[in-house]
């Protein structure tokens, strides 16, 4: 088993923008570091849900028929855009605040585990590194997946704090409305983003 391998790729993958980076960032921007840190650990359980899930066959039978693979699609990009007006909403009613830490943990949560591409990740990429030979292939899975779901939780939760560190500067006042719209928008364009990127 290639574990230092496994975890360049799974940076390197992280660093490449994404759904949940572009969603992390402007969360934190608009509700702040708190918020946004309950975010990655929602994105975190679902990574590992999904990850979990791949040991049992989930994975390949989203790979290989394709209406699990496209329910979970549209199910994800629609989840977004339920995300996106509920924030244009939030913004609308001008009361300053944000749907808070749990909703953020629930909200990231079940958006990864309606996430198409996290499970053809771990069908199709997390098998290149294992090795048979040594045996215990459901160990080695495990591990890997844990090591993934590390790395990605780093990586989110320094966005997030670059982020929230930023929002003193931008978020203040009158401001504060036009950021939660801009989310709003974001959140949108995330999901359009998804739909698009997991089209086969």
């Amino acid at each position: 088993m290639r574990v230092l391998e496994f975890a360049l790729a799974s940076l390197l993958i992280e660093m490449t923008p994404g759904p949940n980076m572009a969603y992390l960032a402007t969360l934190a921007l608009a509700e702040g570091r708190r918020v946004g840190l309950a975010a990655v650990a929602g994105v975190a359980l679902g990574l590992t849900g999904i990850g979990l899930a791949s040991m049992f066959g989930l994975a390949t039978l989203i790979e290989t028929v394709p209406m699990a693979y496209d329910g979970l699609r549209y199910g994800g990009a629609t989840f977004l855009l339920y995300l996106a007006w509920d924030a244009w909403r939030g913004a609308a009613a001008e009361n300053g605040d944000g749907a808070g830490p749990r909703a953020a943990f629930r909200r990231a949560l079940v958006t990864n585990l309606l996430n198409p591409k996290a499970a053809a990740f771990y069908v199709l990429v997390l098998p290149l590194f294992l090795t048979p030979a040594a045996g215990g292939v459901a160990g080695q899975t495990l591990l890997l997946v844990l090591i993934y779901v590390l790395v990605a939780t780093a990586v989110h939760a320094l966005i997030v704090l670059f982020a929230a560190a930023l929002r003193p500067y931008l978020v203040e006042g009158p401001r504060e409305r036009l950021v939660r719209r801009l989310l709003a928008v974001s959140i949108a364009l995330v999901a359009v983003w998804f739909f698009w990127g997991t089209r086969r």
